[in-house]
């Protein structure tokens, strides 16, 4: 394929235009690329078929290929679920930028609040529903169709692109590390686009440059060798449950705040630029209650502080699960034992190593009754921020703007990607641009995931003029 001529800005831009023009003609052909991958249900935690994360990984190899890309192979590590990589680099001279998404997905959850099958995608009012519809094989759509919207035509990319598509990015990219390191030399680049966030509202292009870290342990309290009959013996024993639930309400105080000594010691305090930019948010207390769906009169955490500057920029503690027996195998016992998991995001500048020691040491101390406890603590993640200055950033705000029509805005996220921070620092400090089609409304994780398709439309469109954009201005 012929590479575009030298200081080529002006056909770099009629490039864009006529793929831009391409996207719009093939636009169901992508999506329908995008269903067929929801189909998978591609689940990479444990107790789940894991040759079904290995399916997704050909059948997302399968449409790299299909899409134009060279050098498509699906890649393993040790026992790690399978890793797809791409290219396309003959722009000799321009950028090369790293695309990323994941195609592993978060378990179904419950079958019975699925308005639709999770694995079979359905459109509905303007979203597509599935799980994985936007976390992350929107991401991995959007990729593989600004980059065929070109070669579909003919026509040269205005910059170099390499893919790396993961497949254990939703059970904590434990081995994403060494495979950087191993495959650090086909994986160099100027630039990371990170299609694993979203817009802060629907329409509305946002580029992520804050995440919060996470914290999490497994806490569960025994009394009992095995449950036995709560009327021959209730009384004389405590309930493990309730001594669970007696320890985890001690994790915070009436108003919310985390109650472990300590914790908001290294808290970076929020900047007159934090306050601003919240008071500039077109989100209201009462429309973010409703984005979240929180129930009529639910009280609110934090003050006077807006949520969405709470979820960016101050630590949080949630139980994620909780088990004793279950809904359905709930009988007359005492159970022997109680389990949780308990995370704590973080924010800057705290540090993940010492949050675990603190919420450890507090779960040990504050069990009651001489119940037995025992911990598992995983691998703390921490959080991540960056300045949004630059060619990469300039490039990205100005496709932003022209696809979607609007003004973007730079936002943080409650959410972690845990490489983030590691994944730049493994590419000799590339910026990373993190973006992608969720929005408020997304579910992300939970029952009836969607994708809003007109997001899709913009991402796309966005990410197209985002090549010329990025090759008109990286310094030559």
């Amino acid at each position: 394929m012929t590479a575009p001529a030298p200081n080529a800005a002006a056909s770099t831009a009629d490039a864009a235009a006529r793929a831009l023009a391409r996207f719009a003609e093939r636009r169901a052909v992508y999506v329908d690329d995008l269903k067929a991958l929801v189909r998978i249900p591609s689940v990479s935690f444990a107790n789940f078929p894991a040759a079904e994360v290995a399916r997704s990984a050909d059948a997302v190899a399968a449409l790299l290929r299909a899409r134009g890309l060279e050098h498509v192979e699906v890649l393993r590590l040790g026992d790690a679920h399978p890793y797809v990589y791409a290219d396309w680099l003959h722009a000799p001279g321009r950028p090369t930028v790293l695309l990323y998404a994941h195609h592993d997905v978060q378990p179904p959850g419950r079958a019975e609040k699925w308005e639709s099958p999770p694995f079979e995608p359905a459109e509905r009012d303007g979203r597509l529903y599935g799980r994985g519809t936007a976390d992350d094989k929107g991401g991995i759509a959007v990729h593989s169709s600004s980059i065929a919207a070109y070669l579909e035509l003919g026509l040269p990319l205005p910059c170099n692109v390499r893919l790396l598509i993961e497949g254990e990015e939703e059970i904590g990219s434990d081995h994403l590390m060494a495979f950087l390191k191993e495959h650090r030399a086909r994986l160099s680049a100027d630039v990371m686009v990170l299609a694993d966030a979203g817009n802060f509202d629907t329409g509305l292009p946002s580029l992520t440059t804050t995440l919060r870290g996470l914290v999490t342990v497994e806490v569960e309290v025994r009394a009992l060798a095995g449950s036995i009959h709560s009327g021959m013996w209730g009384g004389p024993i405590p309930d493990p449950a309730l001594g669970l639930a007696r320890l985890l309400a001690t994790l915070v105080d009436d108003a919310g705040r985390i109650a472990i000594p300590g914790i908001y010691d290294r808290v970076r305090p929020l900047s007159p630029v934090d306050l601003e930019t919240a008071r500039r948010l077109p989100c209201t207390a009462d429309e973010f209650r409703r984005q979240a769906g929180m129930v009529p009169g639910l009280a609110m955490w934090g003050g006077d502080v807006h949520p969405c500057l709470q979820t960016w920029r101050l630590p949080s503690i949630g139980v994620n699960a909780i088990q004793s027996s279950s809904r359905a195998q709930a009988g007359n016992t005492i159970n022997d034992a109680a389990w949780a998991r308990v995370g704590i995001r973080i924010v800057p500048d705290m540090d993940p190593v010492d949050v675990q020691r603190r919420l450890v040491a507090h779960l040990k101390q504050h069990t009651p009754w001489g119940l037995e406890v025992s911990l598992h603590e995983h691998s703390p993640a921490n959080w991540w921020s960056t300045d949004p200055v630059g060619p990469a950033f300039e490039a990205a705000l100005a496709a932003l703007r022209e696809g979607y029509g609007k003004d973007p805005i730079c936002v943080g996220m409650g959410g972690t990607i845990p490489f983030a921070g590691p994944f730049s620092a493994a590419l000799g400090g590339a910026p990373a641009l993190l973006t992608g089609v969720e929005d408020p409304y997304t579910k992300a994780h939970g029952e009836n995931e969607s994708m809003h398709l007109g997001e899709f439309d913009r991402a796309v469109r966005s990410q197209i003029l985002f090549f010329h954009e990025l090759a008109a201005r990286w310094p030559k």
